[in-house]
């Protein structure tokens, strides 16, 4: 009988309860199948033995066989540390405790041989181990061993608790005795045949025991494999889902407002990127599901215009539409910019923030129930539970990543649950009596290709990828601060040509621990430099009153001031043509979107602009990199596989987009090429057998089940 690998772990032989309490609050391992999947971090080669008078001063990890001669105490500051003398036939060396003396004591044994294993150091004109492994000899030869011992992830309070790497191998090898290490094949044999994998239990067995480097190569691209197919089986299924079961209220038409704006009203040709993104847009709020789209496009590629277009389809089906963004500049940016072309086309628009006036919340919550207002700009306001529309259609979330999922699942409530004004939208109401909106993410954070195929693997992606025409690409320099007299030269020339400038710096007050210009130094030296009145400057950040802020912004839009000296509130939302130059002040301590983020301030008209990236001269290997790329390329999306590679993927969603990215062995941006794999193999399977039905694909609805019923991806995925 095979055991069940749901069994808690408590029952594991050697765990029992206080072990199996601190396995699942440290490393979340709560049952057989989590140990299994505990995979280790890195293996030492344990194949070969020290000799006492062979060691370096190298800080690595070593293994010796001696026998322990002797203990004695030694006071220290606080407390006293227990140390033993420890000898093989070459010398003698020290072993160090710092804690747990007396059960050291009472069950190590003088005189016997031990292998001994740990980092050594070199300590008053010797050598010792701290907290070694120390196992008898004659154990030590009859352990499950494996010529590459696996090193697991582990936390200081385990460590403490006296949980340490060889416990758990000790308790791993107990899994595999109770086990007999035979494992339920979960891949299917054309696949394994075809990619040459090898089968399940003979990988597990060797990512926790190899045999040989070889064959823990193996076990590690097999185990890859399946984590990254089975998260891109169910994605794809996903969608698939979403686009049978979840209906979509049916626009069944482009009317009036949309052929007024796209004849009359439209400032600019469209790009062919902006005309075939519209197309998709159009083709899934026909089709009768809900549109669940991602909408990339880089800084200044046109996303409002396509947004303020599909939002004219819904008002043409009779329905509301809202634009969700992260931040109160970046709200009122939109509404500014939308407002005009509403007012062009009698269209009633407003904007909900944090900061509206009470009797103004009133009138908007009111008309909104009624019917009268049509489209509505916010902030999180709008996602309160006051907040009713009569029958919203059409949500944009912008700059999406900043909302987490409970975020976003209020806005999926915010749909029609009046009276259907067709026989389509009844059918389209789900079972809880609320049809949801179609949803249009959008953001100018581009991101790479590996990540949206994890990630956002279950929306339909659409990519603006070229610039509207006539736009010049901002040229990027990296000067050091001795360059900075040229810099200023450079200010003047542009200010005489009429055009603008900002300066963007990372802090607002001095940190003690750090030594970078702050933004009222900076402030005090620039107004030096380009004194009154022949220069006027503009200063914002984000200690301000918002109405000082606007007050300083609006100055700057107009033209008033020549320079903008700010922190990074400019970083989204500011719009200002005339501006061409764009100057970060101890540029290597921003991430690259963010650089790539303020850079795109610039290069907003028709004249040539400018990227300076101001430095220090002491940069790490990683900044070089970032400014490097920075100079390098314009590209968006260049720029995010960069930073995919130096911050890894956790970091750059943040920790709400993240969950998926919590794999257990396999790593998106190294295993970039697996995962190409993994989503073709997980394709090809649905498209030949969407149900998986046929016989060979058995063990993967088998597994896909299992993973549904025990690991609950959906929680983790936009």
């Amino acid at each position: 009988m095979s055991v069940n690998l749901q069994t808690p772990i408590d029952y594991l032989k050697g765990v029992g309860p206080n072990r199996a309490t601190l396995l699942k609050s440290e490393l979340g391992v709560y049952t057989y199948q989590d140990l299994i999947n505990l995979f280790p971090n890195r293996y030492i080669d344990r194949t070969r033995y020290y000799k006492i008078n062979q060691l370096q001063q190298t800080n690595a990890d070593v293994q010796i066989v001696g026998k322990i001669t002797g203990f004695k105490e030694v006071a220290q500051k606080r407390g006293k540390r227990l140390v033993a003398n420890f000898q093989d036939d070459t010398g003698v060396m020290e072993l160090v405790w710092f804690r747990g003396q007396k059960w050291i004591r009472d069950n190590l044994k003088t005189n016997k041989p031990y292998v001994a294993f740990g980092k050594v150091n070199w300590f008053s004109g010797k050598f010792n181990m701290a907290h070694p492994e120390l196992e008898l000899q004659e154990e030590h030869e009859k352990n499950i061993r494996s010529a590459m011992q696996p090193i697991y992830p582990s936390t200081e309070k385990l460590s403490n608790k006296g949980i340490t790497n060889k416990v758990v191998s000790k308790i791993m090898q107990q899994l595999f005795i109770e086990t007999k290490g035979r494992f339920v094949e979960t891949l299917s044999q054309p696949i394994l045949n075809e990619l040459k994998l090898i089968n399940k239990s003979e990988a597990l067995f060797n990512i926790h025991f190899p045999k040989s480097s070889e064959l823990l190569h193996k076990a590690q691209f097999r185990l890859k494999f399946e984590e990254l197919f089975y998260i891109q089986l169910q994605l794809i299924i996903k969608n698939l889902m979403h686009k049978k079961k979840i209906k979509g209220l049916p626009f069944e038409k482009v009317g009036n407002y949309f052929n007024t704006f796209f004849s009359e009203h439209l400032p600019f040709n469209l790009t062919n990127a902006q005309k075939r993104v519209l197309k998709e847009i159009r083709a899934d709020l026909g089709s009768q599901a809900q549109m669940n789209r991602l909408l990339q496009g880089d800084v200044g590629s046109g996303k409002t215009i396509v947004a303020l277009m599909s939002m004219l389809m819904a008002l043409d089906n009779d329905y509301q539409a809202c634009l969700i963004a992260p931040t109160e500049i970046l709200s009122v940016q939109h509404y500014n910019g939308l407002q005009e072309y509403c007012k062009k086309l009698n269209i009633n628009i407003e904007i909900l923030t944090g900061s509206t006036k009470t009797s103004k919340r009133r009138k908007i919550h009111e008309s909104l129930e009624n019917g009268e207002l049509q489209i509505l700009i916010g902030t999180h306001a709008l996602l309160e539970d006051k907040v009713k529309f009569k029958n919203l259609g059409l949500a944009i979330v912008d700059e999406q990543h900043r909302f987490g999922v409970a975020q976003r699942s209020k806005l999926w409530k915010k749909g029609p649950t009046s009276p259907p004004q067709s026989s389509h939208e009844e059918e389209a109401k789900t079972e809880v009596g609320y049809i949801p909106p179609h949803i249009l993410v959008m953001t100018a954070t581009p991101i790479p290709r590996t990540l949206a195929m994890s990630v956002y693997g279950d929306l339909d992606i659409s990519v603006i990828d070229e610039l509207p025409p006539g736009r010049k690409p901002i040229k990027t320099v990296h000067r050091y601060d001795k360059n900075r007299l040229n810099v200023f030269r450079f200010i003047r020339d542009e200010i005489k040509k009429g055009r603008q400038v900002y300066i963007v710096y990372p802090l607002i007050q001095e940190s003690e621990k750090m030594d970078y210009k702050d933004l009222m130094d900076g402030y005090e030296s620039i107004s030096r430099d380009f004194p009154m009145p022949e220069y006027q400057i503009s200063i914002v950040h984000g200690q301000m009153k918002p109405d000082d802020k606007e007050y300083e912004m609006q100055r700057f839009i107009k033209g008033e001031t020549q320079i903008m000296v700010a922190t990074t509130v400019i970083e989204v939302g500011v719009n200002v043509p005339n501006a061409s130059v764009m100057i970060i002040e101890s540029a290597e301590r921003f991430g690259l979107s963010q650089l790539h983020q303020l850079r795109g301030r610039v290069g907003r008209g028709a004249e040539q602009s400018y990227c300076i990236l101001m430095t220090g001269h002491k940069l790490s290997n990683d900044s070089k990199t970032r400014l490097e790329t920075m100079v390098r390329t314009n590209d968006g999306f260049e720029i995010a596989e960069a930073d995919l590679k130096l911050r890894g993927p956790g970091d750059l969603m943040g920790t709400q987009q993240s969950g998926v990215l919590n794999l257990r062995i396999a790593d998106i941006v190294k295993d970039n090429a697996i995962l190409n794999s993994a989503r073709y193999y997980a394709k090809q399977t649905l498209q030949n057998d969407n149900n998986l039905s046929a016989p060979e694909n058995q063990v993967i609805l088998n597994t896909y089940k299992q993973l549904a019923k025990f690991k609950n991806i959906w929680n983790y995925i936009s």
